[in-house]
């Protein structure tokens, strides 16, 4: 079984903000997919399907992102799914907006969500970095991740989410790399 995480936090005040666009790339996948209605368990909201004949589950915490390794700790504990096969989709202001990067293991890099699952679970779970640029100033963070996107931006993000979906498999099957080379 493999969990896919998208990180975020709750409400429509976060709807369309750039610390939401994990939420944004799980709620693709679920849709292109036909997953299974949402249902509320683990501390968010939880949905199952297949990929290519492989069981998937998808988690949106609803901790808000400083507490998500709370939930998916819950799920993860409870579906016995190990480190290896839990990929949190998140967020990254170091990556131009419309890039992406993957890779297993590593740190958080200030992220405090994915702080929150390290400390719940370790490490060694898959990280998709999607870009959504960085502020003008450093001290701008909050209010920049917590801004919604610009209409040309949110386009290029779109853009970046359903190439994301369409080699969905290529990262469940194959490997991170193989994966970036697609989305490119």
């Amino acid at each position: 079984m493999i969990l896919l995480v998208g990180l975020g936090n709750p409400g429509s005040e976060y709807a369309l903000t750039r610390h939401n666009v994990g939420f944004m790339a799980v709620d693709e996948i679920v849709r292109r997919y036909s997953f299974d209605g949402w249902t509320k368990k683990f501390k968010g909201e939880v949905c199952a399907g297949t990929i290519d004949g492989q069981k998937v589950l998808v988690l949106k915490p609803h901790t808000y992102m400083n507490l998500s390794g709370e939930s998916v700790l819950a799920i993860s504990s409870f579906y016995k799914i190990s480190l290896d096969k839990i990929y949190v989709f998140h967020d990254d202001m170091d990556l131009p907006l419309g890039r992406l990067k993957v890779k297993q293991g590593g740190g958080s890099g200030g992220h405090n969500g994915l702080k929150s699952i390290d400390a719940h679970l370790g490490q060694n779970y898959h990280r998709i970095r999607i870009g959504v640029d960085k502020p003008a100033m450093r001290e701008q963070v909050v209010s920049w991740v917590l801004s919604k996107f610009a209409s040309n931006d949110k386009q290029t993000l779109d853009d970046l989410i359903i190439k994301i979906t369409d080699n969905i498999s290529t990262l469940l099957t194959k490997d991170g790399n193989s994966f970036m080379n697609k989305v490119k």
